[in-house]
């Protein structure tokens, strides 16, 4: 067994191209250590709708440019298969470790497979990668991003033509052709041959942010951003100064990039402590508000001035954020479909019917969001926001921080602000209220021993309140396909269990519904809705065993 890992591991290293991951693996193999090198040669990295994701390192279980050759010699057999040849490949990357190398990997086995490459001209948020894919009618795209994950990991996200990342059955068919590719030194990869392009795509891109916005609208708010060390920051400022916002207060010690995220535990704004240093700078600058993005600023964070809030300010839900902007869009007039996935508030759907709007609820994702037909508006609970479908078909934190910045500055014209229109909604709708039980693991078997204790022993009850059905999304239902997750209905109240497509984490998601009674009611109705989400986290952890 031992012999066979090391063979594994020496053939590994004849053909890897990187030094650093060349020494890696050679001080392994002198140190003779198995374990690590049974880690690295557990199996292979598995392309699915997410793409890849994983730590940086030597090995099939490691993002390096072995695994990313192999991977893009797979995505260009799976094009050409499927009568592409010739065409054009987009590829981005953000400034982790190791992107622009993958970049750069990738624009070489397009050129080699006789596609043609473009790369951005540096790193530059997803969404311009996403918009660059349809404004330049290519016929896949690539971005190099493990978006808001540690340090030590990368990843590497697949489009196709229509701008929408990749869903079934298109990932099944593109890791067949992964796998089907034999040594590196069969995949040929040119020294040149690809084009770098300049800033004429982001300028595109930037001059279509400004649709966003409707015209002479109110552009008075003031805002503290935060890139969190990630690529946002020169595309944001861009965005906020042709729009005639006020520019942005950067929190200097995250405004430029830095794959190390110095700063950050983990370098995602829904994570405790990360928002501290753009606190420390709002309590100085009083903003209207504070505005963050994940690193390659495809998520977008609120934050809003609230004295009830521990240092004076208060992170907005994804859910919250999701609910504003649609009636933000909806003050405005637009038509068209809302939608979001099945893990995110059911207020949405209310927003829509009160409207005489179209609504849709999906799979988790953006990929499976942005298809919804006749889309105006889409949006999930992780700080996710398509605010702009016909320009990006994905998430974009750059046009949803444009969106939420002109909302603040309608209201704060007519002296309100983004907390009283979430109280107009609660009055309107019912106080809906969300939550996540989040459970990071190092053993995946965790997870799964999670979900087969709830498929064999569904709880009767959570906090008191009754389950009355209980779902399980791998057998499909009759508006969507098979998933790996669990949705109860309560009285009141809804849970999703389901593990994370893109980290290590088991998620459940709660959404509780309190009746107000009027104004005077909101305090009783929020103290009501903590005191159940807080009953249905600790009843939902028993059933579960985490």
């Amino acid at each position: 067994m031992q012999q066979d890992l090391i063979a594994r591991a020496r053939t590994w290293l004849a053909e890897d191209p990187d030094p650093e991951t060349r020494e890696e693996l050679a001080a392994l193999l002198d140190a003779e250590d198995h374990d690590a090198l049974a880690e690295r040669f557990a199996g292979t990295l598995q392309f699915g709708t997410a793409g890849l994701r994983g730590e940086i390192g030597a090995g099939p279980m490691r993002m390096n440019r072995s695994v990313v050759i192999r991977a893009a010699a797979g995505l260009a057999a799976y094009l050409k298969a499927n009568g592409d040849t010739g065409g054009l490949v987009v590829i981005g990357y953000d400034a982790r470790y190791k992107s622009a190398d993958f970049a750069r990997d990738t624009a070489a086995v397009m050129t080699g497979a006789g596609l043609r490459a473009a790369v951005l001209p540096r790193p530059l948020p997803t969404p311009v990668l996403a918009y660059a894919i349809r404004h330049l009618g290519a016929v896949a795209g690539v971005e190099v991003t493990a978006s808001h994950n540690p340090p030590r990991d990368n990843g590497y996200k697949v489009y196709l033509g229509d701008g929408s990342q990749i869903v079934p059955p298109a990932d099944a068919e593109i890791a067949a052709a992964i796998a089907a590719v034999g040594p590196l030194d069969g995949v040929p990869r040119p020294e040149n041959g690809w084009e770098v392009l300049g800033d004429e795509v982001l300028d595109a891109y930037l001059a279509r942010t400004d649709a966003v916005l409707a015209a002479g609208s109110p552009r008075t708010a003031r805002t503290v951003y935060t890139a969190m060390h990630g690529v946002g920051a020169s595309v944001l400022t861009a965005a906020f100064a042709r729009a005639g916002f006020p520019e942005p207060v950067l929190v200097a010690e995250q405004a430029d990039p830095d794959p190390a995220f110095p700063t950050v535990a983990f370098p995602n704004p829904e994570e405790p402590g990360a928002m501290d240093l753009a606190f420390a700078t709002a309590r100085r600058a009083e903003p209207d508000l504070v505005i963050a993005n994940d690193p390659d600023a495809d998520r977008c964070a609120v934050a809003v001035p609230d004295r009830s809030a521990e240092g004076g300010w208060r992170m907005l839900r994804g859910d919250e954020v999701g609910a504003l902007l649609a009636a933000h869009l909806v003050d405005r007039g637009v038509t068209g479909v809302l939608a979001e996935s099945i893990v995110s508030s059911s207020l949405l759907g209310r927003i829509a019917e009160k409207a005489g709007l179209g609504y849709e609820e999906t799979l988790t994702g953006f990929k499976w969001i942005a298809r919804v037909d006749g889309l105006r508006y889409g949006y999930e609970e992780a700080l996710g926001y398509c605010v702009d479908p016909e320009g990006v078909r994905d998430k974009d934190g750059i046009t949803a921080a444009l969106l939420v910045a002109e909302l603040a500055s309608v209201l704060k014209e007519r002296g309100r602000t983004l907390l009283d229109l979430l109280d107009d909604l609660a009055l309107d709708h019912g106080l809906h209220a969300t939550d996540q039980l989040s459970v990071r693991v190092e053993d995946l078997t965790v997870i799964a021993d999670a979900m087969r204790r709830l498929r064999e022993n569904p709880p009767a009850a959570l906090a008191g309140l009754p389950v009355t059905s209980a779902e399980d999304l791998a057998r499909g239902t009759d508006r969507l396909p098979p998933t790996d997750g669990l949705r109860y209905q309560l009285t009141g109240a809804r849970v999703i269990v389901r593990p994370s497509g893109t980290e290590p984490k088991l998620k459940c998601y709660l959404e509780v519904v309190v009746p107000v009674s009027g104004r005077d009611g909101l305090p009783a109705a929020r103290a009501r809705a903590t005191e159940l989400l807080t009953g249905i986290k600790r009843d939902l952890a028993a059933s579960a065993g985490i």
